[in-house]
C-alpha cells in the first residue's frame, strides 16, 4: 500500500528547495507538480496556491509572526519557520481552509517530522494569530512610507526605496499592487501555422478561456487550463508562451527579407522564433546561449515551430566570435538582468536579488555589450532589452554603450501601438512598468550602428 500524500508536506518540500537550497520557485514548483501529476486538479491547485501565496506574502507573514512569537523568525528552525509561514498564509488568505484545520494540520506535521517538543509552540503562535488577527499593528503609511510599502506588499525595502526615488509614490504603489493580480498566461500565435481565429477555436474546444491581449493582434491571454504541456495546440506548435513585452522586441527590431539576425542570449527562444517567423522563410536567425541545456530548450522549440530559417548554437556571449564580426543586420541583446519586472511570474526573484548582485549584473551586461556590438554591420541594428525596471540596467547601460561605441538611438514610434508612444519612444527606448502598462516590466532600446 502506498502512503497517502499530504499536500502540506509537499509544499514544505518545495519551500525548502526555494528558500534553503535557492532553487528558482517556478522550477521547484513545476518539477514537483510533474512528479505528482496523478493528484487531483484541486489538490495540485492547493499546492500551487499555498506555495506561491506564501512566497508572495512572506515579508508580511514574517512581520506578523515576529509580533506573535517570542522566538523571532530569524532564530526559528527553518522547517518550523516554513510550517508557520504556510499555516499563517492559509489562516489569513484562504477562506476555503478553516482556521482550526490549518492549525491542527501544522501541529500534526511538526510531530510527524520529529518536532514533538515544538508542537505547543506551533499551536500557541497560530492560535494567538487567529485570536488577534484584527489587532495586528502595521507601520504608519504617512510616517514610514518605505516600511509600510515593504511590509504590506512583501517587497524588500531596498527595492521599495529605489522605486520611490525613481518613480515616486503613486507609480510605485501601482507596481507593487500589480504583482498580486492574476493576469492569465499570454501566448503568441504561430501565424505561419494557424490563424488567430482558428487558434482561439482550438483552445476553446479544450475548455480554455481565451481573451485578446493588449497591444498586438496576434497575442491572446488564456486561463482555466491544467498545464501548458497538456494543451493540444501547444503540442502541435501552434502557439508560444511569451509576454507582450517580449513580443515587442521583434516588432521594434523590424526584420527585413534576407536579414541575418543574431540573438546572443536567446533561451528559451521566443524572440528568435518570432523574428524567424517575421522573415517569412528568408534570411537566417542564430539563436545562441551559454549552456547545452539552454541550447537544448531552444532546439526543442525550433522543432515544434517547424521553422527552417533558424538554428540554435552554443556560444558564450562574453567571448568574441571572430566569424560573426559585422555579420548581423540585427543583433538582439536581451541580457541577464535582475528580473524585477517579472515578479508576478517568478515571485522569489525579490528575495534572491540584492544591491550587490544587481551591480554585478550591470557589469556583466556591459561586458557582453562590449563584445557583441562588434557583430553588428555598419548601418545595422542593435536591440537591447531586459525584463527589469531599474535604470542602472536599462537606460544607463544604453548611454554607456553610446559613449564608447559607434551607436545612436533610433525612434521606435513607428513599431509601437499608439498608446505606448511617448517622448522616450520617440528618442528610441521604451520602459514598460507593471500595472502601469498591460505587460510585464520590460525595457527595449533600438540603436543603429553608425559609420
Amino acid at each position: 500500500m502506498t502512503k497517502p500524500i499530504n499536500s502540506r508536506d509537499i509544499i514544505l518540500g518545495i519551500l525548502k528547495e526555494i528558500i534553503q537550497e535557492e532553487e528558482y520557485s517556478h522550477i521547484a514548483l513545476r518539477n514537483t507538480l510533474d512528479k505528482y501529476q496523478y493528484l487531483e486538479k484541486q489538490e495540485r491547485a492547493f499546492i500551487t496556491r499555498v506555495t506561491e501565496g506564501t512566497l508572495e506574502e512572506m515579508i508580511k507573514i514574517d512581520y506578523i509572526l515576529n509580533q506573535f512569537s517570542k522566538v523571532k523568525v530569524k532564530k526559528m528552525k527553518p522547517f518550523i519557520c516554513n510550517l508557520l509561514r504556510i499555516s499563517v498564509y492559509q489562516i489569513l488568505y484562504m477562506d476555503s481552509v478553516p482556521d482550526s484545520a490549518a492549525c491542527n494540520e501544522a501541529v500534526k506535521i511538526a510531530a510527524k517530522r520529529g518536532f514533538v517538543n515544538l508542537k505547543g509552540f506551533v499551536n500557541g503562535v497560530l492560535r494567538n494569530i487567529i485570536r488577534n488577527r484584527e489587532n495586528i499593528i502595521f507601520p504608519d503609511e504617512k510616517a514610514e512610507p518605505d516600511d509600510y510599502l515593504s511590509i504590506m506588499y512583501s517587497m524588500p525595502k531596498w527595492i521599495v526605496e529605489k522605486w520611490l526615488k525613481t518613480y515616486g509614490l503613486e507609480k510605485t504603489k501601482i507596481m507593487l499592487q500589480s504583482f498580486f493580480h492574476e493576469k492569465g498566461t499570454v501566448i503568441r500565435c504561430n501565424t505561419k501555422r494557424i490563424s488567430i481565429e482558428e487558434l482561439e477555436k482550438e483552445l476553446e474546444k479544450e475548455g480554455i478561456v481565451v481573451k485578446p491581449a493588449h497591444y498586438l493582434n496576434y497575442a491572446l491571454v488564456i486561463s482555466e487550463f491544467d498545464t501548458i504541456g497538456s494543451i493540444k495546440a501547444f503540442q502541435k506548435g501552434f502557439f508560444y508562451v511569451q509576454d507582450i513585452s517580449s513580443m515587442l522586441v521583434a516588432e521594434v527590431a523590424d526584420p527585413q527579407k534576407n536579414n541575418v539576425i543574431i540573438d546572443v542570449c536567446a533561451a528559451p527562444g521566443g524572440k528568435s522564433l518570432h523574428l524567424a517567423e517575421k522573415l517569412d522563410g528568408s534570411g537566417k536567425v542564430e539563436a545562441r546561449d551559454l549552456t547545452p541545456y539552454k541550447v537544448g530548450l531552444i532546439q526543442e522549440n525550433i522543432e515544434k515551430s517547424q521553422l527552417s530559417n533558424i538554428i540554435a548554437l552554443q556560444q558564450d556571449a562574453c567571448t568574441l566570435d571572430l566569424d560573426s564580426v559585422e555579420q548581423a543586420d540585427i543583433l538582439i541583446a536581451d541580457l541577464p538582468c535582475s528580473g524585477l519586472g517579472v515578479m508576478n511570474q517568478k515571485t522569489d526573484i525579490k528575495y534572491k536579488m540584492t544591491p550587490e548582485k544587481e551591480k554585478q549584473l550591470v557589469n556583466l551586461q556591459r561586458k557582453i555589450l562590449e563584445t557583441v556590438y562588434q557583430y553588428v554591420k555598419k548601418g545595422g541594428t542593435l536591440v537591447y532589452s531586459t525584463c527589469t525596471i531599474d535604470e542602472e540596467e536599462n537606460i544607463q547601460n544604453v548611454k554607456w554603450l553610446m559613449e564608447r561605441y559607434p551607436f545612436q538611438l533610433e525612434s521606435i514610434d513607428a513599431y509601437l501601438p499608439e498608446e505606448l508612444r511617448s517622448d522616450t519612444t520617440k528618442e528610441g527606448y521604451l520602459q514598460l512598468l507593471p500595472g502601469i502598462h498591460q505587460a510585464d516590466g520590460f525595457f527595449i532600446a533600438k540603436l543603429k550602428r553608425i559609420d
